[in-house]
């Protein structure tokens, strides 16, 4: 089999480009610079030139394969960047679409939770539940947007699956993406954390039912692909378990959170770059999102492995692609 991945430099789309060479399969990636950075390097895939807000770079990609993986995207949870997300997650996404309408193979769609309703602290979210409550960033809006994209193509005959992936941590971490809050724990333990909660998986059991949703998957249908349901304030002490560094002091009050937000959206206007700590951040941050998997584990054959695992394998891999010091004895 012959699979087209975007993204395949990012998180998702790395750990699925190296577990479709693991299972035999042929892969034809899609890089908007030709040469091949480390994250790509060594592995026997063939690379495209292109970007997906191009037509007819995504047409020619396209040629000849068998199913598209699409995981690229732009992630920025912050009130900047609504053009360049819309360009590259909705309108990229439409062109991805319509060249796999056209070929008329399988497309699975990497998309986020995010895109669907918020969960509750004693109430998980599942695919069914009101698309409400989430905070309207242009993440937010951007993933939403591309969802409501594939489903009015469906009628037309796009055979599409969408996978809805929650907070992941993993090898292969190349940016880093979501890796970097177990670095910031490693380097620095911020002494507060977020109030809300999140699902929180391995990027390998998300990779794996992503390539599963080839044959399996239902057209048209959401698929969470959550994990273990717990606060930040429990996720970041487990960090520092597993890490030897002092847990969190507690959880980030409403009050300071406000103005932690507020300073972070003042210096993101006066400095032009918006900062990881902003009000829109602080806001999702107090959420619960908290999700159920039974549909991607009865159809996707989807599993979860223990958190605890994943969040070593993944600071073992930051150690030895030199994200972080060489191990100290530190950690058990």
């Amino acid at each position: 089999m012959l699979v087209l991945v975007t993204g395949s430099t990012g998180l998702v789309g790395n750990n699925v480009t190296r577990m479709l060479l693991g299972q035999g399969h042929q892969v034809r990636v899609m890089v908007r610079d030709p040469r091949i950075d480390r994250s790509l390097a060594g592995l026997d895939v063939e690379p495209v030139p292109g970007d997906i807000r191009e037509e007819e770079a995504v047409n020619t990609a396209m040629i000849g394969v068998d199913a598209v993986i699409h995981s690229a995207a732009v992630v920025h949870i912050g009130w900047t960047k609504e053009k360049l997300m819309h360009q590259v997650n909705v309108e990229g996404t439409k062109i991805v679409a319509a060249a796999a309408l056209k070929q008329g193979v399988r497309m699975v769609h990497v998309s986020s939770v995010d895109a669907l309703g918020v969960g509750k602290k004693d109430a998980s979210a599942n695919e069914d539940s009101p698309r409400e409550g989430k905070i309207p960033c242009p993440y937010v809006v951007t993933k939403r947007a591309a969802e409501d994209a594939l489903r009015e193509m469906v009628p037309q005959g796009l055979n599409v699956v969408i996978a809805n992936p929650a907070l992941m941590f993993g090898p292969w971490d190349w940016k880093p993406s979501s890796g970097r809050m177990l670095i910031s724990v490693v380097k620095k333990q911020p002494p507060l954390a977020p109030r809300g909660g999140g699902s929180t998986c391995d990027v390998r059991d998300v990779a794996a039912a992503i390539i599963t949703a080839i044959h399996k998957g239902r057209v048209g249908e959401n698929y969470i692909l959550g994990g273990e349901n717990l606060t930040y304030f429990d996720l970041w002490k487990r960090m520092a378990a597993i890490t030897g560094r002092r847990p969190p002091w507690g959880r980030l009050g409403p009050l300071m959170g406000m103005i932690a937000g507020l300073s972070g959206d003042m210096y993101g206007h006066m400095d032009g770059k918006e900062p990881e700590v902003n009000s829109a951040a602080i806001k999702m941050g107090s959420q619960y999102h908290y999700y159920r998997s039974d549909k991607a584990m009865e159809e996707l054959d989807y599993q979860i492995r223990p958190l605890d695992r994943t969040l070593r394998d993944a600071l073992i891999w930051f150690r030895a692609n030199g994200y972080l010091p060489a191990l100290d004895g530190s950690e058990a």
